[in-house]
């Protein structure tokens, strides 16, 4: 595949770029080599080799889910200035 300048054009339109005249003829040497680089990808036998999402086959380690610290709401509503009805009374925000 080869890179245009209408489609340098249109990258720097995405990308929100002005890009000088030098710069575009950079990038688009650039693009050109990566599109080149990833091509030899396709010149590699993948026949056999299963599609894999991740490098290392990692599974989920699940713990159930136990509450170890319970509800000690009497203790905490000590610490509070001021509560009513088991909950913190705090100072209205607004009218």
């Amino acid at each position: 595949m080869t890179i245009t300048d209408e489609t340098i054009d249109y990258v720097g339109i995405l990308a929100k770029l002005e890009l000088s005249d030098e710069e575009k003829a950079r990038a688009k040497k650039d693009m050109s080599d990566m599109l080149d680089y990833v091509g030899k990808l396709n010149e590699l036998d993948t026949d056999g080799v299963e599609p894999m999402s991740h490098t290392f086959s990692i599974n989920n380690v699940m713990r159930e889910d136990v509450v170890t610290n319970g509800d000690d709401r009497e203790n905490m509503l000590l610490n509070a200035p001021e509560a009513k009805d088991g909950a913190y009374v705090v100072p209205k925000t607004f009218n």
